[in-house]
């Protein structure tokens, strides 16, 4: 069946991972935090913060500023949005071929609100992501499973026509148990091949 639509994971696919454990340690050794702990709280409450049930305010008070510190909230905001960079080639692959085939696309990720909007705007990415599956804006995060079917609703798409791009490979299991079909990206030439071989050229 010819495939009409991609779902997107935005980090590690189309743009790097925005706030993942190398983009802490350095904010560790930036700020002079306490990394083993600040870790450890960040585990305990991230989770609730790409679900939407709280601000990027609120998960900073849980992570760092829970007490005094000898730099601003607004520093170390400006340092975790100064972290995500695009993929140029994965982000030029999705815009060619959604022109060429006519795709729609979204972007299904777990993200949090602020970083999310951030990450939006900055690299622009509306400009070839018709939809944005967020977990801040549905509430479930990667891998319930709802989240996809969220996305098959709003897209209007039967399953058999999607392709899922994520590079986490229990995502990937998650969205072919719904029927489907997976791409595992660890390169952009083994995705590039992947989509080739589905017909996506």
């Amino acid at each position: 069946m010819t495939i009409s639509t991609l779902f997107l994971d935005i980090g590690g696919v189309i743009l790097t991972n925005g706030w993942d454990r190398k983009a802490r340690r350095l904010a560790a050794e930036t700020f002079g935090l306490n990394e083993e702990e600040m870790d450890e709280r960040h585990h305990l409450t991230f989770d609730t913060y790409e679900e939407g049930k709280l601000s990027l305010d609120e998960y900073l008070d849980r992570l760092v500023f829970y007490r005094e510190r000898s730099f601003t909230r607004d520093s170390f905001r400006n340092f975790m949005f100064a972290q995500s960079r695009a993929l140029p080639e994965m982000i030029e692959l999705v815009s060619h071929l959604k022109t060429r085939h006519r795709l729609k696309i979204a972007a299904v990720s777990n993200e949090g609100r602020e970083l999310n909007e951030y990450r939006i705007r900055t690299f622009g990415l509306g400009r070839f992501i018709d939809f944005f599956i967020s977990s801040c804006f549905v509430h479930y995060r990667k891998p319930d499973a709802d989240i996809y079917r969220i996305a098959l609703d709003i897209a209007q798409v039967a399953p058999e026509k999607v392709i899922c791009i994520d590079d986490r490979p229990m995502f990937v299991d998650v969205a072919r148990s719904l029927g489907i079909q997976g791409v595992l990206h660890t390169t952009y030439e083994l995705t590039r091949e992947a989509l080739a071989s589905a017909g996506l050229t």
